[in-house]
C-alpha cells in the first residue's frame, strides 16, 4: 500500500503526526511520499483560513489542543515558537528537490527534521546556518540543497502540487491519502492504521 501525505512544513500538527506515519508505514509494509504543499493555494479554494485571520475562540482553542497532544504524545512541543512561521517555500523546494533527485527516505527525514526544529528546538530552519545544520543531521549538504531549491522549476511544483492536492480534496493539515480516501488531521492516526491493517 501507498500513503501520500500533504503538509505544511509550518504545521504543529504535521510534526505531531511525522514519526506516528513513518511507524506506521513501516509497520504494515507501505509506502510513504511527502508533498510540502502550499496552503496559501489550497485554503482559499477549500474555506480554509490561515491562523491570523481565524477567530480569536478559535486560535485560543488551538493551543488547548496542542498542548494536550503534547502531553498525550509526550513530544516536545513550544506552543508559541519564535520564528513561526517560517519562511516556508525555500525549505519545501529543497524537500521537493531532494525528493526527487534521491527518493523519498532522505526527504522525508529532512521535512521531519524541520518541523522538529520550529516546534521542539525553537529553532528557525529557514536561517541558512540553521538549515545547514539540520541537513547534515541527516547526512545531506545544506548549501547545496538550499542552492538547488532556487531552481524554478521546484516552486512550479510545488505550485503543481498544490493544485493536484486541491483537486483530490486535501483541505487541510496534514492530510493522510490512501487510494483516494482521505484522513484529515494526526488525530486521524487510529483510522489509519485500520485502514492499512485493511490492506
Amino acid at each position: 500500500m501507498h500513503v501520500d501525505c500533504y503538509a505544511s512544513l509550518n504545521s504543529p500538527w504535521a510534526y505531531l503526526g511525522a514519526r506516528r506515519i513513518e511507524t506506521l508505514c513501516a509497520r504494515y509494509g507501505a509506502t510513504l511520499r511527502l508533498w510540502p504543499v502550499d496552503f496559501s493555494v489550497i485554503f482559499p479554494a477549500s474555506g480554509g483560513l490561515p491562523l491570523p485571520r481565524r477567530a480569536p475562540q478559535r486560535q485560543a482553542y488551538r493551543l488547548v489542543e496542542l498542548a494536550r497532544w503534547r502531553d498525550h504524545l509526550g513530544l516536545p512541543l513550544t506552543l508559541a515558537p519564535r520564528h513561526f512561521p517560517v519562511q516556508e517555500a525555500p525549505l519545501a523546494q529543497a524537500v521537493i528537490a531532494l525528493r526527487e533527485r534521491e527518493g523519498d527516505a532522505p526527504a522525508i527525514r529532512l521535512a521531519h527534521r524541520i518541523m522538529a526544529a520550529i516546534w521542539a528546538d525553537d529553532a528557525n530552519p529557514a536561517d541558512p546556518a540553521t538549515f545547514a545544520a539540520l541537513a547534515a543531521e541527516c547526512g545531506l549538504d545544506g548549501p547545496a540543497l538550499l542552492r538547488a531549491a532556487e531552481d524554478p522549476r521546484w516552486a512550479a511544483m510545488r505550485q503543481a502540487d498544490s493544485e493536484a492536492a486541491l483537486a483530490k480534496g486535501v483541505f487541510g493539515a496534514p492530510s493522510y491519502v490512501i487510494e483516494g480516501e482521505i484522513f484529515w488531521g494526526q488525530d486521524r492516526l487510529d483510522f489509519v492504521e485500520r485502514r492499512l491493517a485493511r490492506g
